[in-house]
């Protein structure tokens, strides 16, 4: 209907100009759109927050999109960068005093303490075992939430460690002075805050951790795990996780004034429309 207002006009001008004849009623919407060329079908199902279409049928199926090799670029390609803004522009926050309330919360069993016993004691062996078995736990693949994300490989049992956030530790002034130089240049911003002096560089020399995107019902949480003396930033699942399942944590990001807000595309239930 909205497309006749502008079809039949033009179709009535073309006939006065003695034109080629335009017919109105056989044009769709569809067809008006692109909605009909394969190509623009198969990008309008990859669109962020596709899943809340709760009634369209895919015609290319609902199951996670085909596994990608590492995007080089951050953006996708080369051409987008001068136009689009980077989504990470601040790195994730770790406040002691609101992740443990967060920790405890997941990790609070029928005893009400934060962690099991048995948990707390195999942590150091958990640690060794994710060293070499990471690569068995994930795989990255293009997410409905944002550009790439990490899937999980096989069922993934709650209280698992899940894979490490790895990346150079920088200073704070060292990652504040970096932030700026990667605005600069557009890339997309992949930054941990590990404590108060200390951030995990993970942009430009980084694992696959860094994909894991943003929902404000996530299925790991971010822990900050002492091992030999040293920091390390490790991703826990907080409940059973099934193979194919997209992994995600809240980012905690500071809350900002409408001009710097960050929309949210987890689609969950309980989505706060905004990352900040």
């Amino acid at each position: 209907a909205v497309w006749n207002r502008i079809i039949e006009p033009v179709a009535m001008m073309r006939k006065e100009a003695d034109m080629l004849r335009l017919f109105p009623e056989y044009l769709k919407g569809e067809e008006l759109f692109g909605l009909t060329v394969h190509a623009v079908l198969r990008i309008a199902e990859s669109l962020p927050g596709v899943e809340s279409c709760q009634n369209y049928l895919f015609r290319y199926g609902r199951h996670p999109l085909m596994e990608l090799p590492l995007m080089i670029n951050p953006t996708g390609c080369a051409r987008s960068e001068p136009k689009i803004l980077t989504h990470y522009k601040r790195p994730h926050t770790l406040n002691s005093t609101s992740m443990s309330k967060a920790y405890q919360s997941t990790f609070t069993g029928e005893t009400n303490t934060p962690y099991s016993k048995q948990f707390v004691h195999s942590k150091s062996s958990q640690y060794r075992r994710l060293k070499t078995e990471w690569k068995n736990n994930v795989y990255l693949a293009r997410s409905r939430i944002q550009g790439l994300g990490l899937y999980a490989a096989k069922d993934i049992e709650k209280h698992t460690m899940v894979i490490e956030y790895i990346g150079t530790i920088i200073r704070n002034e060292v990652a504040n002075r970096r932030e700026k130089i990667y605005e600069e240049q557009n890339r997309g911003i992949y930054m941990f805050r590990i404590n108060n002096e200390h951030v995990i560089d993970a942009t430009l020399t980084g694992g696959p951790a860094r994909y894991i995107n943003h929902s404000c019902a996530p299925n790991c949480v971010a822990e900050v795990v002492t091992f030999d003396k040293e920091d390390k930033i490790i991703i826990i699942s907080s409940r059973r996780i099934p193979k194919g399942e997209e992994l995600t944590y809240d980012y905690q990001f500071d809350f900002e004034d409408d001009q710097h807000k960050i929309p949210c595309h987890c689609g969950a239930w309980n989505c706060r429309k905004w990352m900040n």
